[in-house]
């Protein structure tokens, strides 16, 4: 089923796509690393107690870490071979506990790794375990446990169930050769999705720029109670907010969540792992990556084993063409840049973006001008300027009766403003001085 008209939602931005260097690139395997160091925390939420010790032999698929709450997920054994330690280690940002294992190259299935059998014979309470054990997470970059957002209370009644297929953030283009390649698990995927919320009709959106993966969609969709939605090209189109906006015309009321729109959305990366889950019971050990900018050799579309050191990803691209001058996990909007490529993939690594100095040069900010374009394109109706004047100067009171927790954190903000000012910087400040008091 396709619905006439594309879709779209009131703000917003249209900053260089950026897509060319890789989306015609089709997804290629990494090769296999001889080293991963697994974080055993790579989701939002409570990070995972180790279940292996130094010497211990593993093999794929094989749980390493145990959660310790409800949101949260397990780990898995990206390789077969032996656990080298269990400690803290350099990470993205920082350091974090993980569990760091020599491959033997035999990449030796765990006896667990077993088809979990037919969907049509699956209960949604079985698929729901099915998803839990498999540690899977929102692969769009937030890293949510997937679980926990199949799992909404009593009393939220959830009819619209959404994937995110718009892949909105400039140069990535993961999700869009996963659309084009692997489009009949990511159905197969959304089918289970709906078996376990309860749902009759799923929908994927999918922004106008990719023409191609709409047409294939539309082709695997076929004959299912499932509509392929066309989005208009334009960013944050992938936020949750804006396309259940975009596709159904409800509001998240503010402080809320979708479940309280009545939606669900989740990310075609994550409907995919839910197929693997399901068809091989392989865990969430794997993902596809975008590794471009234009201080790559070759960009490419990787398949790449969590916990592979970003070194060893970059160099299966040729390395560096040019000395680079920022690197970014992630998108170039929300992604964050890393100080060190010595690190971990994880289970949220949707992109590699490396770029030259040029590209990196950020000017420096001028006074506002008060043009108001900020306000224009929030795409959450905030007021960008006075939210991150007030978090700078520590007026909490002000911020929070503003609505800074509403904010998406997409930039486009510090996109359109003239003065160059650090509007985000500014909000993220506030909000993480918000949850510090919290948690105090």
């Amino acid at each position: 089923m396709n619905r006439l008209g594309l879709l779209t939602f009131k703000g917003g931005i249209h900053p260089p796509h950026g897509k060319k260097h890789s989306e015609n690139k089709a997804i290629e395997k990494a090769k296999e690393p001889k080293v991963v160091k697994i974080p055993l925390s790579q989701h939002i939420g409570a990070p995972c107690k180790p279940i292996v010790e130094k010497g211990d032999y593993v093999k794929v698929g094989q749980k390493i870490g145990e959660p310790l709450a409800f949101v949260s997920a397990p780990v898995h054994s990206s390789v077969s071979g032996t656990v080298k330690s269990v400690g803290m280690e350099k990470i993205a940002g920082g350091t974090g506990e993980c569990i760091v294992i020599e491959s033997d190259g035999k990449f030796e299935v765990s006896e667990n790794v077993t088809t979990k059998g037919e969907l049509e014979n699956l209960s949604g309470k079985e698929i729901l375990e099915i998803i839990k054990e498999a540690g899977i997470v929102g692969m769009g970059g937030a890293g949510f446990p997937t679980h926990v957002k199949l799992s909404p209370p009593p009393e939220k009644e959830i009819d619209l169930l959404i994937l995110n297929g718009a892949e909105c953030e400039p140069y990535l283009t993961a999700d869009h050769r996963l659309m084009l390649e692997r489009a009949d698990d990511i159905v197969y995927g959304l089918k289970a999705l709906m078996k376990v919320l309860e749902v009759s009709k799923g929908y994927i959106g999918i922004e106008n720029n990719k023409p191609d993966a709409i047409k294939v969609m539309t082709k695997a969709a076929e004959g299912e109670n499932i509509v392929i939605q066309g989005l208009k090209t334009k960013y944050p189109q992938g936020a949750e907010k804006q396309l259940i906006d975009a596709i159904s015309g409800r509001e998240v009321p503010s402080g809320g969540l979708p479940m309280d729109a009545g939606a669900v959305v989740n990310n075609v990366a994550t409907a995919y792992a839910v197929a693997q889950a399901i068809k091989t019971g392989m865990p969430l050990v794997e993902r596809i990556c975008t590794i471009t900018g234009n201080a790559v050799a070759e960009p490419k579309n990787l398949e790449i084993r969590v916990g592979t050191e970003l070194t060893e990803i970059i160099e299966q691209c040729g390395g560096y063409s040019e000395k680079p001058g920022k690197i970014i996990l992630g998108g170039p909007m929300m992604g964050r840049a890393t100080s060190s490529v010595d690190v971990p993939s994880t289970k949220t690594t949707s992109g590699i973006l490396i770029f030259n100095k040029e590209k990196a040069i950020i000017d420096e900010p001028v006074l506002c001008i008060k043009c108001g374009k900020c306000v224009d394109v929030c795409p959450i109706n905030l007021l960008p300027v006075y939210l991150s004047s007030h978090a700078e100067h520590g007026n909490l009171n002000k911020i929070k009766e503003l609505n800074i927790l509403d904010c998406i954190e997409c930039g486009s903000c510090s996109f359109v403003c003239p003065s160059k000012r650090r509007l985000l910087e500014g909000i993220r400040l506030g909000k993480n001085r918000i949850r510090s008091m919290k948690q105090k």
